[in-house]
């Protein structure tokens, strides 16, 4: 058990402060638990159990260290997920979710209450059948232009579109990984595992509630970080740092490449597009040979332009203000957009350099925002992070591409040719019989979902090959890692432990004449508190054994406090790191780590209240 402990507060750090990713330390959970041999600890040596304790398993249990730590790619938790990932992607490639998105938007104009109204109204339903990180993904480009058209901040609207993701994810049991993953360990530890719309009822109050807060009270604490402007160079404060200048006559420059200027270049320059005989041309152009006259559109700051001059043989253009209009006339169609790295993205971690994305992508990165910090200088050794916003320049093909791209979202909307509309009414259905399989039939979820996915690509909505590109498989690896985690603490009596500790605290409660529903309410704050600094798929492992063992031990409904650290867990408002779309809108936002305190707590709170009482009433908490 003290193994395991150890195990554990290593694995909270780790999630805490993110020295690792998620999934690498889920990883290193489950190397750990299959290195550790069964030792016996006696009651003695730790002076906690009145009888023998093993690190992993039990004598006889017929399950090795290996295989118990093997468990969680043999869960039918991490396979539904996967799958649910697949059956999300081929309804996102229909491109049924933005046609929905366009015609709501266009109903809003520039009313900031039918703006907020339909963000939360679309993506809350949406979130419950498909999953909410990918809803929040593909409605974040649409919700971006809602704001910029109707002259509001974005700011305004995206955290909402991920607090609206979140208590939309709680209506049906396919809404989150977190659902799945807990009606798995509700099977397992109690007997009991979640009905497609077990908790329908529950989930819809939250949403009522949830939406009446967004519209009222948090409607007026969401700040406005980003500026209401349609023009991304001023969003950006890119008035400082892009000019335009033209290459004399004596420059050294003439006759280099581009990419040559570029490469042996002291300084923080970047090119952004090229005009030459009225011209203009953008990435790529790095083997163009420099001219006499040749005028460049430079990224840098003022300081360096003066030294650039001198030393490059280069003149400024007086009076030419690079703006969006100037840097978009290359092309008829959008060349200049925000590009959010995504979840799982493989430039997490990495840099501008170390990815080369200036010479992989066709692009350049003219700024780059990380919550409310933005680099206009000095970008290329910033590393990226999940939610982090690049304003980019690129031609209409290279945008393509990148919308394209699983690595990214385009914040703006840019017209999709492969979305496979014709598809929309099998992806629909395919979708509406995994669920109808799952809510009326004996047949499990993981054997419907996996279906689903098949019919996928046995109806084209889906390639084969994209198959791979549909799941999120640092949650999968996630899930693989911390499932054996949960259940060497239920097995080594270590959620027993914790469980006599969170009882003893809530002693003093229940001596006060505080019943069992306020018991229920700190189980569900204490998760959430987790929640919100390591992962939801951790907070559920961990929490649950806790909470069927405290449950036991004061004589209440095991199922009641399931429920509580289901919900609780799925709602972590009060930090960026707490969800992953949270995350998402982090850049795009704008935001401070402290506006998710600001908004996030008070709304927390009002969702303690509600669970906990929506769980006492729907399913009662005396035991079964």
């Amino acid at each position: 058990m003290l193994f395991v402990f150890a195990v554990i507060v290593a694995a909270l750090v780790l999630f805490a402060t993110e020295a690792l990713p998620v999934d690498v330390t889920a990883i290193a959970v489950m190397v750990a638990l299959m290195l550790a041999e069964p030792v016996t600890v006696l009651a003695a040596d730790v002076g906690l159990l009145a009888e023998p304790v093993y690190v992993l398993h039990q004598p006889g249990d017929g399950l090795s260290p290996l295989d118990r730590g093997l468990s969680g790619f043999a869960s039918t938790a991490t396979i539904t997920v996967l799958a649910m990932f697949i059956l999300s992607d081929g309804v996102q490639r229909t491109g049924i979710v933005q046609i929905l998105g366009a015609k709501i938007a266009s109903l809003t104009g520039d009313n900031e209450t039918k703006q907020l109204g339909a963000t939360v109204g679309l993506v809350a339903p949406i979130s419950g059948f498909i999953n909410n990180t990918a809803a929040v993904a593909i409605l974040l480009p649409m919700v971006t232009d809602i704001a910029h058209k109707g002259k509001l901040s974005p700011s305004k609207l995206l955290l909402p579109l991920s607090y609206a993701s979140m208590f939309g994810g709680m209506l049906t049991l396919i809404g989150t990984s977190t659902n799945i993953l807990a009606s798995q360990l509700s099977a397992e530890l109690i007997g009991r595992p979640f009905s497609m719309f077990e908790f329908t009822q529950l989930g819809i109050i939250v949403t009522i509630v949830g939406t009446i807060y967004l519209l009222t009270v948090g409607r007026y604490l969401v700040p406005s970080r980003i500026p209401a402007e349609e023009d991304l160079t001023r969003e950006f404060e890119m008035g400082e740092y892009l000019t335009e200048v033209v290459v004399r006559e004596d420059s050294p420059l003439i006759g280099q490449t581009v990419e040559e200027a570029l490469r042996v270049s002291e300084f923080d320059v970047d090119i952004v597009q090229l005009v030459r005989e009225k011209r203009t041309f953008l990435e790529p152009f790095g083997q163009k040979a420099i001219r006499a006259g040749d005028v460049f559109a430079v990224r840098t700051d003022r300081d360096t332009l003066v030294d650039l001059l001198d030393v490059e043989g280069l003149d400024v253009i007086p009076e030419v203000e690079v703006d969006d209009a100037e840097l978009e006339t290359a092309t008829e169609r959008k060349n200049l957009v925000e590009v959010v790295v995504a979840p799982g993205s493989s430039l997490i971690g990495e840099t501008l350099v170390s990815t080369s994305f200036r010479q992989r992508y066709d692009a350049t990165v003219l700024a780059l925002r990380h919550g409310q910090e933005l680099y206009r200088q000095r970008m290329d050794h910033v590393t990226l992070r999940i939610g982090d916003t690049l304003l980019v320049q690129a031609t209409p093909d290279s945008i393509d591409r990148l919308n394209r791209n699983n690595d990214f979202i385009v914040a703006q909307e840019v017209e999709r040719p492969d979305f496979r509309q014709s598809k929309i009414p099998v992806a629909v259905g395919i979708v509406a019989a995994v669920v109808g399989v799952a809510a009326l039939t004996p047949i499990h979820i993981v054997i419907s979902a996996l279906g689903g996915a098949l019919a996928m690509v046995l109806t084209g909505c889906l390639r084969p090959p994209e198959l791979y590109d549909a799941v999120q498989w640092d949650v999968i690896f996630l899930l693989a890692g911390v499932i054996p985690l949960g259940i060497a603490l239920q097995e080594t009596g270590g959620a027993d432990l914790l469980a006599e500790l969170f009882v003893m605290g809530a002693g003093s409660v229940l001596t006060a004449g505080g019943g069992l529903a306020v018991v229920l309410g700190l189980m569900y704050i204490v998760t959430a508190l987790l929640t919100n600094i390591i992962s939801n798929n951790a907070s559920v492992v961990l929490m649950i054994p806790v909470a069927i063992e405290t449950a036991r031990q004061l004589n209440a409904n095991a199922f009641a406090f399931v429920l509580a650290v289901t919900f609780a867990a799925s709602t972590a408002f009060m930090t960026p790191v707490g969800y992953q779309t949270n995350l998402l809108v982090y850049g795009p936002g704008g935001y401070r780590f402290t506006d998710y305190l600001k908004v996030g707590a008070p709304l927390q709170a009002v969702f303690a209240v509600a669970t906990t009482l929506g769980i006492a009433y729907f399913w009662g908490l005396a035991p079964a």
